[in-house]
């Protein structure tokens, strides 16, 4: 694959960059009827094909409907995606979830209770159904947010980055209910964001009068931290009015990992790097890799089984290659491979493989290419050590060698690793022979860390299917 730039993940799925401040919340109306028309479209699609196909709406049905509506609430929040991004979205959500429910209906036996022309005709209709719910919500949106009343009237203070892209948020969420009226900032014309899109209502020291007597309900600071003062005093000037004030720091401009707003003992904090797999996230991510993992398992059992005499036979040596790699919070694990090379090294320097490595074995160049000498950490994933998708495990001599070198590199260690990653998927697998190529592979890790989400690692896990059988980058 070409050794570019790698692509970001904010390119390939509409995720805001990191420097921008985070997407504002929509009317309340909205968020509620996102979280659960999915779930609830699923549910009465399957409902509608039981009554078509002329079955009884039995207790198996209803138990399959309560599992179909946990396993897909919380609906996702789509309303302002780009319609590609609904479609595969819905389409990547659906798989999973799909896929979820006929392995637990086969691995338990009762797919008998249900008629098998439902089920087939359901795995088309309930995408189907969602795409065309989330479509009618989309154009209700605007109708429904009015029905809720006037909109808010919002002003930005501070014309600065972050206040321009707020500014521009503002002004094209036709689903927020906040009508942006302008902006205040005290600096020249030519220091001021985006004054061509927003009308300047004035200074700093006009606002509150302007806001007592616009009716102005939302007031957005976006002034640097480093202005302390002059927030204070800006404060204390509105507590005359009944607007509510927010503020959007401006540490948003620095290199935040899974940054959100947070309190520690009733004291409000915003975080700047965290692992986003807290709470729920970690107990979805740890359902999926297990879930998947003891399918993959369970269908490539013969091909282990076939790798494993060919390794054995092939030439001398465990079959089973242990790897000490850096896993979670940079504690040490031990990974899991097929042996390919001659030697099974594991010490304080390690060579990476090369092209025409003398080292590697024939059947172990074969594995490499393929990257079926990484299919023993399946087996590490149940273990609790790996995950399916995640940064790639280096060996501990090199991330001893990597981390002084290069900034954040220590931060890929707040989630476990993976035995694909989105490096790996954009030109990073392989041999990092230069400094400029590990440095490529941390930017895909981090920027992996900063959005993840299930459709992610679905997307990611496709990718890697794609382009294990075409990748030369490995050997």
């Amino acid at each position: 694959m070409p050794e570019a730039e790698p692509m970001t993940i904010a390119a390939t799925h509409g995720v805001p960059p990191i420097a921008a401040v985070p997407a504002l919340g929509q009317s309340r109306l909205l968020q509620a009827l996102e979280a659960v028309l999915e779930p609830l479209v699923t549910v009465l699609s399957l409902w509608l094909l039981v009554w078509f196909f002329g079955d009884e709406l039995g207790p198996a049905w209803l138990i399959a409907s309560v599992v179909v509506f946990a396993l897909a609430f919380p609906g996702r929040r789509q309303l302002r995606l780009p319609p590609a991004r609904v479609v595969t979205g819905t389409v990547f959500t659906w798989l999973w979830i799909a896929g979820l429910l006929l392995a637990m209906g086969f691995a338990t036996g009762q797919m008998a209770e249900f008629d098998p022309l439902v089920v087939m005709h359901w795995l088309w209709f309930a995408p189907v159904a969602q795409l065309a719910s989330h479509w009618a919500l989309r154009r209700a949106a605007p109708q429904l947010v009015r029905l809720q009343g006037p909109a808010l009237r919002a002003v930005v203070v501070g014309m600065n980055e972050q206040g321009c892209s707020l500014a521009d948020r503002l002004a094209a969420a036709g689903d927020a209910g906040i009508q942006l009226v302008g902006y205040f900032d005290d600096r020249t014309p030519d220091r001021q964001y985006g004054r061509e899109r927003h009308r300047h209502l004035g200074r700093l020291a006009e606002i509150a009068g302007f806001v007592k007597a616009n009716r102005i309900n939302l007031i957005y600071l976006s002034l640097p931290m480093a202005s302390q003062p002059r927030i204070k005093e800006l404060l204390d000037a509105l507590k005359d009015t009944t607007a509510s004030v927010y503020f959007v720091p401006d540490m948003f401009v620095t290199d935040l990992i899974q940054g959100r707003s947070d309190s520690v003992c009733g004291l409000p904090v915003i975080s700047v790097c965290e692992t986003p797999f807290r709470g729920p996230a970690g107990v979805l991510k740890r359902i999926s890799d297990v879930v998947l993992a003891a399918l993959i398992l369970v269908l490539i059992s013969p091909i282990m089984l076939g790798i494993a005499a060919a390794v054995k036979l092939g030439s001398p040596g465990p079959v089973i290659f242990r790897q000490r790699r850096y896993g979670l919070d940079g504690q040490e694990i031990t990974v899991y491979k097929f042996r390919s090379m001659t030697v099974t090294e594991d010490g304080g320097q390690i060579r990476q493989a090369r092209r025409n490595d003398e080292r590697v074995t024939r059947l172990g160049a074969f594995l490499r290419r393929t990257s079926m000498d990484e299919l023993p950490q399946f087996v590490n994933v149940l273990q609790g050590r790996m995950s399916i998708v995640g940064p790639r495990p280096h060996a501990v001599a090199h991330n001893e060698l990597y981390r002084p070198l290069i900034k954040s590199y220590m931060v890929r260690h707040k989630v476990k690793p993976g035995i694909t990653g989105w490096a790996q998927v954009n030109g990073f697998r392989g041999e990092t022979d230069s400094l400029e190529k590990m440095e490529g592979r941390i930017r895909c890790d981090l920027d992996y860390l900063r959005n993840w989400s299930l459709r992610l690692d679905l997307y990611i896990i496709w990718k890697t299917v794609r382009l294990v059988f075409q990748d030369s980058a490995a050997y």
